[in-house]
């Protein structure tokens, strides 16, 4: 049976890890097997923080929509609740950019959900 030589494939993969290690500090970007382990938790951290981006992202929204409630004598539960209850379909992202952006159109669906 042949030999099979792996000197393109090794180099390949070797050169594959190593461009993704490209800006770790000390030999985690330039040694392979210190640039495995490395990217073995880079990758890890990578997926994990991608939920806890918009996890905190949610909670800002909430945060900011609360803040633009209080100033108008009203809790963010009951808000949520009453937007439910009138099926009317914003989501916090847009209830925090209109409470930051534009303050009138926020006090104006407020008060609609009051009216109802």
């Amino acid at each position: 049976m042949a030999r099979i030589k792996r000197g393109t494939i090794k180099t390949k993969r070797r050169k594959h890890i190593l461009e993704h290690t490209k800006g770790f500090r000390w030999g985690r970007k330039s040694k392979l097997r210190l640039a495995r382990e490395a990217l073995l938790h880079a990758w890890t951290y990578a997926y994990r923080d991608r939920r806890v981006k918009k996890r905190e992202k949610r909670r800002l929204w909430q945060s900011q929509i609360s803040a633009a409630l209080k100033e108008l004598n009203f809790s963010y539960s009951k808000f949520i609740h009453l937007l439910k209850q009138k099926n009317i379909q914003l989501d916090r992202k847009i209830l925090a950019l209109l409470a930051n952006k534009h303050p009138q159109v926020f006090e104006n669906i407020v008060e609609e959900i009051r009216e109802k």
